[in-house]
């Protein structure tokens, strides 16, 4: 049986459930991500759709798209940030900090080539995305 961790928005009118462990984490540094996050750096954790469970307040889940890649579900209580669903990937990308509990070990940076502030961290820095995710496959030095 694999793990389950619970967590919720900000207010905790929307409460989520992730179960096992997500199909790899990191860090995105697109423009499209730090504006959503109003930070310089998103981290991210993809997971396969049915790892991620609403279990309360699917009413009060609002939805962005700006393009098909994303579509950011937010709480429309309190503006709180809960997920992205990633549609051709097939991924749903869950910000791990509203699941207490769930560590985020992140195993690369992507859209490096947007960085705003560098991370010497000694991760692979993609240009855009790895070629299995649809991108170039392209690294950048640190």
């Amino acid at each position: 049986m694999s793990e389950t961790h619970k967590g919720s928005c900000f207010c905790g009118a929307v409460s989520i459930e992730v179960s096992g462990d997500p199909k790899v984490m990191g860090y995105c540094h697109c423009s499209d991500c730090a504006a959503w996050a109003g930070a310089p750096v998103n981290a991210f954790s993809l997971w396969a759709p049915d790892a991620v469970k609403i279990t309360a307040g699917e009413d009060k889940l609002g939805s962005f798209a700006k393009t098909e890649a994303s579509h950011r579900k937010f709480c429309t209580e309190c503006g709180g940030h809960v997920m992205s669903e990633h549609p051709a990937m097939g991924m749903t990308d869950v910000y791990l900090n509203v699941v207490p509990g769930k560590s985020h070990t992140g195993a690369m940076h992507i859209y490096y080539s947007e960085k705003t502030m560098s991370v010497p961290d000694g991760l692979p820095k993609f240009k855009d995305l790895p070629k299995e995710f649809g991108g170039s496959g392209d690294m950048i030095e640190e």
